[in-house]
């Protein structure tokens, strides 16, 4: 990002996977000045979650509107069903709710020293025709990119997201105070046989873009239910 414009970093101070779009309402938010690399110092460390950061960012630290916000770049997938799920795929959903054009960018790995280095050139060209061309009023770009190499990467496509879901477990323990305790543990499942969703692109080693909506009125269903015996 520092490649092409003047950067603002406004981030949650600890991880935030699974956050979704929660926001923070109940108790007192921080923000503190930090410096995370030697580009422009403007980073901000918040103790909020990404749609807090993109509020505070947007009304206390910028005051003023930007021209792009970009979320991530995230360890692991949000993919499919994860973007209902993602803190990722929120903040960039927070800054269109607000009318700005808004990227969340994923690599398709969950190791903390993940190597990034091969995603900046997908980055870049996706960053840069979102600029020049914008977006859709009311549509976000929530971009996967595979873990291989980059000489393995076939290109970018445009798909829809894959209709598939978490088929959930949980590990149930014992503290040593005798009291039951749960770690969150599931399959991912993947329904769809269509090649055109971002799951069949990222299992092809192909950068996923899937345009998203906020908007999650089913419209073809208004006709239908409007036919039900509601004001009898």
């Amino acid at each position: 990002m520092n490649t092409i414009g003047d950067v603002v970093v406004v981030a949650p101070d600890s991880p935030q996977s699974g956050m979704g779009h929660a926001i923070t309402v109940d108790s007192t938010l921080y923000v503190e000045k930090i410096t995370i690399d030697d580009g422009p110092q403007n980073e901000y460390s918040c103790s909020g979650t990404p749609a807090d950061c993109v509020k505070l960012g947007i009304r206390e630290i910028l005051k003023r509107t930007p021209d792009l916000c970009v979320s991530g770049i995230n360890h692991g997938s949000n993919s499919s069903i994860n973007v209902i799920y993602s803190g990722t795929m929120s903040a960039a959903i927070e800054a269109g709710i607000e009318g700005i054009p808004a990227i969340g960018f994923s690599l398709l790995d969950y190791n903390w020293g993940a190597n990034f280095e091969h995603s900046q050139s997908f980055i870049k060209t996706i960053t840069e025709n979102t600029l020049k061309h914008g977006l859709p009023q009311g549509v976000v770009l929530n971009v996967n990119i595979p873990n291989v190499s980059k000489s393995k990467i076939k290109g970018i496509r445009v798909c829809r997201q894959a209709k598939a879901n978490w088929v959930e477990k949980f590990d149930k323990r014992q503290s040593p105070m005798g009291k039951d305790y749960y770690w969150l543990a599931g399959k991912f499942v993947n329904l769809d046989q269509g090649e055109d969703t971002d799951e069949w692109a990222l299992e092809n080693n192909y950068v996923s873009v899937v345009p998203v909506q906020f908007d999650l009125t089913a419209y073809q269903s208004i006709k239908q239910i409007n036919t039900w015996n509601l004001n009898d």
